[in-house]
């Protein structure tokens, strides 16, 4: 049966632009107007709306299941909130795999946001009723998130699927970043794993040629961004959520994770003595792995590259899913990954 990708809260396109790369019919649900006015532009097949307002029964020819929720009150950046309720969305997980209708308590939580991460398994369970189950379930988070993943693999796995789930190092898949993200893929009818790594992981410290010589060295800023001199960057964001611990990293290293505020790292030479123009548009969204040429729209720019899946990690995932040749996303690597106007779009 071919491949239809039903892409829940789809954002600028992130896990879009991978399914286009493997030529993969996918339409995206997303109610941000901005993200939906980049999708405009790019031309990816978008339905607008609340994703808690939709279903399987909406969505009939698709049978893959992708879904990346929000994020912001599970990170350490964010809210907090879903951290705190994480054992209790992990309880109500069960509870919805056991049939109980927990819409209401689930509405009573103190950030709406944080009940997100389970409308994936609202949306297969309700494709099981409906005795039309998705083929494979694909769903990305941030690592905090994995528990609710672990669930729902115990859940899956009762329903038929055979399923992994664990934390990828964004890095290792050829993406000129350090972002860690959590990972399910499930299958009916064929075994899977997570994707094997294609590039070394990053130490602070290390030079890109230590680490085991079967991988290739891992990207790095000045991969993507150049300057007039060498630079380092320095991060917005502080480790651990600290404005105070503000990292730093030069351009023989990846970046640091590209959250929505990328556009207010600071660029400065080597030696501290000038600073040099911030990330553009361009270069903030080919550290995430979007093509050069991909066309941005609406406001919040930074902020909706932060949210995205990278194409590329997305695309080793999706092959992994769906039994595809992995050398197809192994081939691709910053910065030449395929262009958006050209070859693979009208």
């Amino acid at each position: 049966m071919p491949v239809k990708i039903v892409d829940l809260f789809a954002g600028p396109g992130g896990l879009d632009v991978a399914a286009t790369w493997l030529d993969l019919p996918v339409t995206g649900i997303e109610i941000d107007d901005d993200a939906c006015a980049t999708r405009k532009l790019a031309g990816l097949d978008t339905e607008q709306g609340d994703v808690r307002h939709f279903g399987p029964k909406r969505f009939r020819d698709a049978n893959v299941l992708a879904a990346g929720p929000p994020c912001q009150t599970y990170t350490v950046a964010g809210s907090g909130t879903g951290r705190r309720h994480l054992d209790d969305v992990v309880r109500f997980a069960k509870r919805m795999a056991a049939g109980e209708d927990v819409k209401a308590e689930l509405g009573e939580l103190s950030d709406p946001r944080t009940a997100l991460v389970l409308e994936p398994l609202r949306w297969a369970l309700e494709a099981l009723d409906d005795e039309r189950p998705y083929e494979a379930i694909i769903l990305e988070q941030v690592p905090t998130v994995l528990p609710v993943w672990q669930v729902m693999d115990e859940i899956l796995t009762g329903l038929g699927y055979k399923v992994r789930c664990g934390v990828l190092r964004t890095e290792q898949y050829g993406v000129p970043q350090t972002r860690r993200r959590a990972i399910l893929i499930a299958h009916r009818e064929h075994e899977v794993k997570l994707p094997e790594a294609t590039h070394r992981p990053f130490r602070k410290g290390m030079v890109r040629t230590d680490g085991d010589q079967n991988l290739r060295p891992w990207m790095t800023i000045g991969d993507v961004v150049s300057r007039s001199r060498p630079f380092h960057v320095v991060s917005n964001y502080g480790t651990g959520g600290d404005p105070k611990e503000r990292g730093v990293r030069t351009y023989k290293e990846p970046s640091f994770t590209v959250t929505g505020k990328v556009d207010r790292n600071r660029v400065w030479t080597l030696d501290g003595m000038e600073e040099l123009p911030r990330f553009n548009e361009a270069e903030a969204g080919q550290l995430q792995t979007f093509p050069s040429d991909y066309p941005w729209g609406g406001g919040h720019i930074p902020q909706q590259i932060g949210n995205a899946i990278p194409p590329l990690l997305a695309a080793h995932v999706l092959t992994a899913a769906l039994g595809l040749d992995p050398e197809i996303p192994g081939q691709w690597t910053v910065p030449n990954v395929p262009k958006w106007f050209g070859a693979n779009r009208s």
